[in-house]
């Protein structure tokens, strides 16, 4: 079943109803794992659309809804909040997704992350965390205290797009800051893409959808396409 219930997984400090949408390959497993989180506008199809893509390329993909205690309108400040301070439930929720995947033995024993914007965030602080094998960074908001949070990284890949106006020196500032760790890490800025470029749609509201296009917030797919062969072959050398 793609939903899954993480709410009895026994981890603590969890979302009491946690839930999460399972893509699973078509091919005989185990597989390699991978959590999913989502960007600020939450757990919605296009996340969904990015796990199936995930289970396709051959990796079981969870996909951990931080906001399922409420949705994003109750639930996105104290997400927001946890990911400034870089401790709360956010935290607990994406590590009791990790583990049910290796608890349920469809893996490989092997798990990475991949985040999208607010989710890319957190992807880079888990990845310093010791537990995650490797990390895809997709135009991630940057985490106070940087260099610290990277220290003892597993390895990461990054994408962001040079006409980011979300975040900006991005992909400058993590660079600098893993090789600065010296962790193995592949970062690259696509020309002429925005924030959220591996979208295949605009998301979020619609009344903020004029908004979000003055912003240079939208798909490219042109990017979208390189930047994901990029994250499966780093996967596949890191996961595998």
């Amino acid at each position: 079943m793609p939903e899954v219930d993480l709410s009895r997984s026994g981890a603590r400090d969890t979302s009491r109803t946690l839930r999460g949408y399972l893509a699973e390959p078509s091919t005989p497993g185990p597989w390699p794992g991978v959590v999913l989180v989502h960007e600020a506008f939450g757990l919605v199809p296009t996340m969904r659309r990015h796990a199936d893509r995930l289970a396709e390329m051959g990796y079981a993909t969870l996909a951990v809804d931080l906001y399922s205690d409420g949705g994003a309108r109750r639930c996105l400040v104290a997400t927001t909040r946890a990911f400034a301070s870089g401790k709360g439930r956010a935290f607990a929720d994406i590590d009791a997704a990790r583990r049910w995947l290796i608890e349920r033995e469809i893996t490989n024993g092997k798990v990475g992350v991949i985040g999208f914007c607010l989710g890319g965030g957190f992807a880079i602080l888990v990845a310093g965390h010791g537990d995650f094998d490797a990390a895809a960074v997709n135009y991630g908001v940057i985490p106070k205290g940087l260099d610290d949070a990277v220290v003892g990284s597993c390895p990461v890949v990054a994408s962001y797009g040079s006409e980011d106006r979300v975040v900006r020196r991005g992909a400058e500032r993590l660079e600098a800051a893993l090789a600065r760790a010296d962790v193995d890490h592949d970062v690259t800025v696509y020309a002429g893409a925005g924030h959220s470029f591996l979208n295949e749609e605009e998301d979020g509201p619609r009344i903020l959808r004029p908004i979000t296009r003055v912003a240079g917030i939208g798909p490219d797919p042109d990017a979208a396409g390189q930047a994901w062969e990029r994250i499966g072959a780093f996967f596949d050398k890191h996961l595998r």
